[in-house]
């Protein structure tokens, strides 16, 4: 309860409220069934195969120190203000073109770009993980999940804030594993979750 209380007080001070989790929401997204890998993923790893490969075994989450947490939010904030948000296709001329951006990409260009930074910085590829949701308007988004000790954390190219899963206004559709960065499963939805359409 000692260390509970004090990554609470943490949080608070650094700037990431703990709220109480909305009912039928834990501070852990529940993963299911395997589910078809995104196409822009599915290239991505034609060309990058050892980015897609079954994870080191991985017993614990990432330890959340005040360190760690300084780290994502540095990252996060870093990697937003320096790429330039545009899609695939005015920047690539494509559709659904995963890569790591130089100096413009789309959303999943800076969740690539943030993990393997993360990465470089020593957290487990075990808990970096790719994630799809849907925003409010239905369309589609893909931002950088990071699993830690106290809960999964989001980092998103829309908000230079680290939020919780939770606290986000999207619904999460899918993620890569934590077994293996080249294989997807699916997001449970929380009990009484309302749909993202129905969110004003």
């Amino acid at each position: 309860m000692r260390f509970k209380s004090l990554i609470i007080g943490l949080l608070l001070a650094w700037g990431a409220a703990p709220c109480i989790a909305a009912p039928g929401h834990g501070d852990f997204m529940k993963t299911g069934a395997k589910t078809a890998q995104p196409v822009g993923h599915y290239r991505f790893c034609e060309t990058h195969a050892a980015e897609c490969r079954p994870t080191e075994p991985h017993r614990n989450a990432t330890l959340l120190t005040e360190v760690a947490w300084n780290v994502i939010k540095q990252v996060n904030t870093t990697v937003n203000r320096r790429i330039i948000q545009v899609t695939d296709e005015e920047y690539y001329r494509k559709v659904e073109f995963w890569t790591y951006p130089k100096s413009a990409g789309d959303c999943e260009d800076f969740a690539l770009l943030k993990k393997r930074e993360l990465k470089a910085r020593g957290f487990a590829d075990a808990d970096l993980l790719i994630t799809v949701v849907k925003k409010r308007d239905g369309s589609g988004h893909a931002i950088l999940t990071v699993h830690t000790s106290e809960g999964d954390f989001v980092l998103d190219n829309l908000d230079d804030r680290v939020k919780r899963w939770w606290d986000t206004p999207y619904r999460f559709e899918k993620r890569q594993s934590a077994d293996d960065a080249g294989k997807w499963v699916v997001i449970e939805q929380p009990t009484g979750s309302v749909p993202v359409a129905a969110i004003n």
